[in-house]
């Protein structure tokens, strides 16, 4: 198992829409992204960034487990790219996650599937999240 050192950073999204218009989200930290929702306009869309939240976090959670298996210095990139498949039948959900990952470098084959490993199971708080069905506590106000 990987030992993790968190630094606490402030974390949540506030996403904000009128009667028109498309939502605008800003993150604890300041940061802002438009949602777009027709399929010809460029940008992100909900489903985007899931599936971007979870491939930034597994290049991250990689790079972390290569650093701590001590072959960082042997790695000149890692790419996750990650798509997904809706369910067709029952609640509207992504039923499978494919994550296409990439480790270049000078480093073997069972160093790499340690990497992801590590990656995917350990470190990444996303698909950590993903499969572990977190409980969701609402409020509502007007």
């Amino acid at each position: 198992m990987v030992d993790l050192k968190a630094r606490p950073r402030p974390t949540g999204a506030t996403a904000a829409l009128g009667r028109t218009g498309f939502p605008h989200v800003t993150s604890a930290t300041k940061g802002e992204i438009d949602i777009v929702t027709a399929p010809s306009q460029p940008g992100f869309n909900p489903l985007d960034l899931l599936y971007a939240s979870l491939s930034a976090c597994l290049v991250l959670s990689a790079r972390m487990a290569a650093s701590q298996m001590g072959v960082l210095d042997r790695i000149s990139g890692i790419t996750a790219e990650v798509t997904g498949e809706k369910a067709t039948e029952g609640l509207s959900r992504v039923a499978r996650f494919n994550i296409a990952f990439s480790i270049r470098g000078d480093i073997d084959e069972e160093t790499r599937q340690r990497i992801v490993h590590a990656a995917e199971d350990e470190i990444c708080t996303v698909s950590n999240t993903i499969r572990g069905n977190p409980d969701f506590s609402t409020t509502i106000s007007a």
